[in-house]
C-alpha cells in the first residue's frame, strides 16, 4: 500500500511532533525534506509494511488573525484535495477555539477519511478532558501524545486500513509509467502537448490510479506506455501564497504513480531549489530520472554552452549524477523523440537484473583488491553479494562486521556497480547484512 496523509490544524498542537514520531519510525526510510520555502515538511514512513507519505502542514504566517484564519483555511483545503487521508490534531490542554470549529467544519464537508486526534494526552484525567472534541462531529477521538509516542500505533493501525492500493497493484501495471514534472512554467504542459497533440486519436484517458493525476496513453513510434500529466490542473491564480506546498503535495502524488520522471529544468533560469527539492523525492522514491532542460533554443549559446551548463547541474544534484541530460525545446520539438527513447531506456535500466553468480565473480575480485578498510583493529570481509528481488535495484553485501563500512566505501561498490553494469539514471540502494 501506499497513499499521502496529510496532518492539519491550528498552530501550536504538535503538527510538527507527530510528524517527527511518524517518519522516525523506521529509522533506515527517513527522508525528511524540508519543504520549497516556509518549512513545508516531506516524509516516507511504513507501518506494518505498508509505506506512505506523510505531509505536515504546519507554520505558515504570523499576521492578523483574520489573515492567519484565511491561510489555514486554504491549506486545510489543499491538505484535502491532495491527501487519501487526513490526520485532525486538536489540543487536549485547550477548548474547542472557532478555528478548530472552522477546519471541522470543511472536513465534515468533503468525502475524505479524517482521523480526529487529540494530541498531548499523557495521563487517564486527559483522556476524560479530550471526550469534548467528539463535538466536532467528525467521529472517533483517538488519544495521544506525539511527544512519547502513546496512542501512535493505535492510530496507525486506524490509518493504515485506509490507504489506497499500489501502482502495482493498479490496472495496466505492466506499461511503464513516465511523469513529467517540474517547477511551473518549466514547459511541461508544452511537452506533453508536443508529444500527443499530432494524433489524437491515439490518447486514451484512463483513470488514473491517484485523484487528478491524468494517465494517458502514448504509443507511436513503437512505443507503448502511459504519461503521467499534472500539468495545468490547477490555475496558479488559485494558488497564490500556497504555491510551493501545492507544487510540494502534487511532486510527491505525481512522483509515487510512476516509474520514470522527466525532471523539466527552465534553460533561462537554471537549476535552482525547488528542481533539487523534487530531483530528492524522485531519488527518495527511487523512481528512474531523466534531465530535461527546456527552452534550449531560448538560450545564446557557443560550443561550449552545453558542457558548462551539464556541469554546473551535476555539481547541484551530487552525489546522484549518473543521470541522462537532454537539452530540449517543447515549442519547436528539438530532441522530443530522443526524451521518450531515452526514458524507456531508463526504464529498463530499472528493471535490469543481474545473476547472484556473475556478481559474486565480478565483485568478489574487486573487494579482495580493495577490502573495506580496517576500523579499530578489526577487518570487514565481504563473502557474499546479490541483488535483491525488488521493483528498483537493490543488492545485499553480505559480511561479518556490517556496521563498520563507512558511507565512502558504500560509494565506491555503488560507483564500481554502475562502471559495470548500466544503471544510467536509476537509483541504487546498497545493504551490509550479517553473514
Amino acid at each position: 500500500m501506499s497513499g499521502i496523509i496529510a496532518i492539519v490544524g491550528r498552530p501550536n498542537v504538535g503538527k510538527s511532533t507527530l510528524f517527527n514520531r511518524l517518519v522516525g519510525f523506521r529509522q533506515a526510510i527517513v527522508d525528511k525534506i524540508s519543504g520549497v520555502t516556509r518549512d513545508r515538511q516531506y516524509g516516507k514512513s511504513e507501518w506494518c509494511g505498508n509505506q506512505f507519505s506523510v505531509i505536515d502542514t504546519g507554520g505558515y504566517v504570523t499576521n492578523s488573525d483574520d489573515i492567519f484564519e484565511s491561510e489555514i483555511r486554504k491549506q486545510v483545503k489543499l491538505a484535502i484535495h491532495e491527501a487519501n487521508i487526513i490526520l485532525f490534531i486538536v489540543d487536549v490542554y485547550g477548548e474547542i477555539t472557532d478555528l478548530d470549529l472552522e477546519i471541522a467544519n470543511i472536513l465534515r464537508k468533503n468525502n475524505k477519511k479524517v482521523l480526529l486526534v487529540a494530541n498531548k494526552v499523557d495521563n487517564n484525567e486527559r483522556i476524560a478532558d479530550a471526550q469534548i472534541f467528539y463535538k466536532l462531529g467528525l467521529g472517533e477521538v483517538f488519544c495521544i501524545s506525539a511527544m512519547s509516542g502513546s496512542g501512535t500505533g493505535e492510530l496507525l493501525d486506524e490509518t493504515v486500513k485506509f490507504l489506497p492500493k499500489t501502482e502495482n497493484e493498479a490496472d495496466s501495471s505492466e506499461l511503464p509509467k513516465i511523469a513529467i514534472v517540474g517547477r511551473p512554467n518549466a514547459g511541461k504542459s508544452s511537452l506533453l502537448n508536443s508529444l500527443i497533440g499530432e494524433d489524437r486519436h491515439i490518447v486514451t484517458p484512463i483513470a488514473g490510479t491517484t485523484r487528478d493525476s491524468i494517465f494517458t496513453r502514448y504509443n507511436k513510434f513503437g512505443m507503448d506506455f502511459f504519461l503521467i500529466d499534472t500539468a495545468g490542473l490547477r490555475k496558479k491564480g488559485k494558488v497564490t501564497e500556497d504555491l510551493e506546498f501545492y507544487s510540494v503535495m502534487r511532486a510527491v502524488k505525481t512522483i509515487e504513480s510512476s516509474d520514470i520522471c522527466l525532471l523539466m529544468l527552465d534553460a533561462t533560469r537554471g537549476i535552482e531549489a525547488q528542481d533539487i527539492n523534487i530531483l530528492r523525492l524522485i531519488d527518495t522514491n527511487n523512481k528512474g530520472l531523466v534531465i530535461l532542460v527546456n527552452k534550449w533554443d531560448l538560450v545564446e549559446k557557443d560550443n561550449k554552452t552545453t558542457d558548462e551548463f551539464t556541469k554546473i547541474i551535476k555539481e547541484k544534484i551530487e552525489p546522484f549524477v549518473d543521470v541522462p541530460i537532454i537539452f530540449i525545446s517543447a515549442i519547436t520539438k528539438q530532441r522530443i523523440l530522443k526524451v521518450l527513447e531515452t526514458a524507456i531506456e531508463v526504464y529498463n535500466n530499472r528493471k535490469q537484473k543481474i545473476t547472484t553468480h556473475k556478481l559474486n565473480e565480478v565483485f568478489l575480485e574487486i573487494i579482495s583488491t580493495y577490502p573495506p578498510p580496517a576500523v579499530k583493529g578489526k577487518f570487514v570481509k565481504i563473502k557474499y553479494i546479490t541483488q535483491l528481488p525488488t521493483p528498483f535495484p537493490c543488492f545485499a553485501f553480505y559480511c561479518n562486521l556490517p556496521q563498520y563500512i563507512k558511507e565512502s566505501y558504500k560509494r565506491f561498490l555503488e560507483n564500481k556497480i554502475r562502471s559495470i553494469y548500466n544503471f544510467k539514471g536509476v537509483p541504487i540502494t546498497i545493504y551490509f547484512r550479517k553473514k
